[in-house]
């Protein structure tokens, strides 16, 4: 983006995080403007608007050969600075501190208590849940500044020079589950930086239309359009910008839709407007090239080329010449961080729409990203502006592979090197100690792996199986600590039903994309929206995956339920369902011939992502 030379503004210097443009939204929201500048950037090409500088996380260490390069003389510009995880193991180290690894690790929700007062701290309580995701942590202060608050794996989560107003916390206060982390920002660019609050929301509007103009020129654009939120806000502000005779839907039937998602997406369309599109079935051509692929990445990969394959294809057969448009997405924000999409910023997975067919047309100016920078609130909010309907916005996300990569496909087990004794054990000491929780209970390790983000890194891990815990808070600590402790462990599920089992009856059975399990998750996702719907729960959950795992007891498969409540994605809770809702929507998984367990993902993000694969 342009910087916009009229704005007060916060600079943004960024090593790598999951979580940079979100917090530029944040400061955004507030209503500063805010630039993002790569870590090289040197102290003089700062924008002399600037009123404070914050240095961003990362997944690299500030002490190893992974250290990113930085001009030391940023420090030497005497503007207000915070340095948030890696930025604030940079302040630590660059002032004389010490930084190492961690004993623990933590990762998700942790409890802050504040040591002393602070300005950065004003209007905020003394103890406050805040969001971790990393393994270093500062040691030792450096000379000149303090310690003002801590957690508990963690002495020096935040610390100050008020001299020089540097700030350093180790969690991250842009992510919506640390509770104060709006009064945060708020302080440090409002009271600390002295930044002017005249940016507005209907600006960035406005400049995604220009930007479409400019890049766009006298080209026509050919738009990939799923019929979900990102794709259809992205159709409304293609037509908006260009006219609707500029702009070509075409919506492919890839065989990895929900039930009927094909033929409701083109009546909501057609509702809204966009008559403008071209329907094509090519579910014979997807699962042919994914026949007996289990590798996560390769699915995704063969998925993303397929996609453009028939899309060229299509447009030969309309007679629409590619060289003379643009292809169109509706790519959005995580999509490219997940996919490594910013320098230091490391591979959580690869998105359909950004693999390296795509990237080569993007190097070659030839795809056209409306959305790119923003989060799904964010998409939301301006299909709102540009009065899409509600059947459209409220959909929940669904990603770009479909099912296919909620068909778990494995050939065969991977067997974890942990013990059972040494996570019951551990497992064990935490309830007592936190909860003082001593009933019987069960915990094991699955033969499969899935994807998870840790400390802005992928990882590719075991789920733990949990029996005999009802609570939610409980459930929610226990998850945490065992993804903090044991590097082989991401992700933690409880047994719905049956209600109790003996880990060894649990077996895994090779299973690959097939038409036959594809048509089981169908059935069993179509008949839980159904009672999400029913109970009044849909609008309450951000997004519900319903994983389908070669896992069975007499024969039949797993579902795995992974509702979880969020706002932009990049962060998520697993939602906390009532149990009579739970209830209701076991009874009618469990009369679905072919599945014969079910457990509910307890696991926030991070460490786990939404997807499984």
């Amino acid at each position: 983006m342009t910087t916009l030379s009229t704005h007060d503004q916060i600079a943004i210097i960024d090593f790598g995080s999951q979580y940079t443009h979100l917090l530029a939204r944040r400061i955004r929201e507030l209503g500063v403007y805010t630039e993002i500048y790569p870590n090289t950037i040197k102290a003089h090409k700062i924008s002399p608007h600037t009123r404070g500088i914050i240095l961003s996380g990362g997944p690299n260490s500030v002490h190893d050969h992974t250290a990113l390069f930085y001009d030391p003389k940023i420090f030497n510009l005497a503007l207000p600075l915070l340095g948030l995880c890696y930025g604030h193991q940079l302040i630590g180290q660059h002032f004389g501190g010490k930084v190492l690894p961690g004993d623990t690790k933590e990762y998700g929700k942790a409890e802050l208590d504040q040591l002393s007062p602070s300005s950065i701290f004003k209007n905020i309580k003394r103890k406050n849940i805040v969001w971790m995701s990393h393994g270093d942590s500062v040691v030792k202060l450096p000379p000149n500044f303090k310690a003002i608050a801590q957690t508990k794996d963690c002495k020096i989560a935040a610390m100050e020079n008020m001299k020089e107003r540097i700030f350093g916390f180790q969690f991250h206060p842009e992510v919506r589950h640390t509770n104060c982390g709006t009064q945060i920002l708020f302080n440090f660019v409002s009271l600390i930086a002295r930044a002017k609050t005249d940016w507005k929301v209907d600006n960035f509007v406005a400049e995604i239309i220009e930007r479409i103009k400019k890049i766009a020129g006298a080209k026509k654009v050919f738009l990939l359009v799923s019929g979900g939120v990102d794709s259809s806000v992205s159709f409304a502000l293609l037509e908006k910008a260009l006219g609707k005779k500029n702009v070509f839907g075409i919506h492919i039937d890839n065989a990895f839709l929900r039930f009927k998602e094909s033929a409701h997406i083109t009546k909501i369309l057609a509702r809204a407007g966009f008559d403008n599109l071209h329907v094509v079935d090519a579910s014979d051509q997807f699962l042919k090239r994914l026949a007996g692929v289990s590798n996560p990445e390769e699915k995704r990969t063969i998925i993303g080329n397929t996609f453009l394959d028939v899309a060229e294809q299509e447009a030969q057969k309309l007679g629409i010449d590619l060289s003379n448009w643009l292809i169109g997405q509706g790519t959005i924000y995580p999509d490219t961080i997940e996919s490594g999409g910013t320098k230091h910023a490391h591979k959580i997975k690869t998105h359909h729409n950004r693999v390296e067919k795509i990237n080569a047309l993007i190097a070659q100016g030839k795809i056209i990203e409306p959305i790119a920078d923003l989060y799904k609130d964010e998409v939301r909010l301006i299909g709102k502006r540009l009065k899409l309907n509600a059947g459209i916005l409220n959909r929940h996300p669904f990603p770009g592979p479909g099912l296919a990569i909620r068909v778990l496909s494995w050939k065969a087990p991977v067997l974890p090197r942990l013990t059972h004794h040494e996570i019951k054990s551990f497992s064990q000491n935490y309830l007592q100690k936190t909860y003082r929780f001593k009933k019987d209970f069960e915990i094991s390790i699955l033969p499969i792996q899935s994807v998870g983000v840790q400390g802005d890194q992928r990882s590719y891990a075991h789920p733990a199986l949990l029996q005999g815990i009802t609570d939610w808070n409980m459930a929610s600590g226990l998850a945490t600590a065992l993804c903090n402790k044991f590097a082989e462990i991401n992700r933690a599920a409880l047994l719905i039903h049956p209600k109790k089992i003996s880990p060894e009856l649990i077996k895994f059975i090779p299973g690959t994309l097939t038409k036959e399990r594809l048509a089981l998750l169908k059935k069993a996702d179509y008949k839980i929206n159904q009672r999400l719907k029913a109970l009044k729960l849909y609008n309450a959950i951000w997004q519900c995956p319903i994983i389908l795992a070669p896992l069975t007891l007499q024969g039949g498969e797993t579902i795995i339920l992974r509702p979880v409540a969020s706002e932009e994605g990049m962060t998520a809770n697993f939602y906390r369902m009532n149990r009579s809702a739970l209830q209701d929507i076991t009874r009618a998984l469990i009369a679905v011939q072919g599945i014969d367990m079910i457990l509910y993902d307890i696991t926030n993000k991070p460490p786990g992502t939404i997807e499984w694969e």
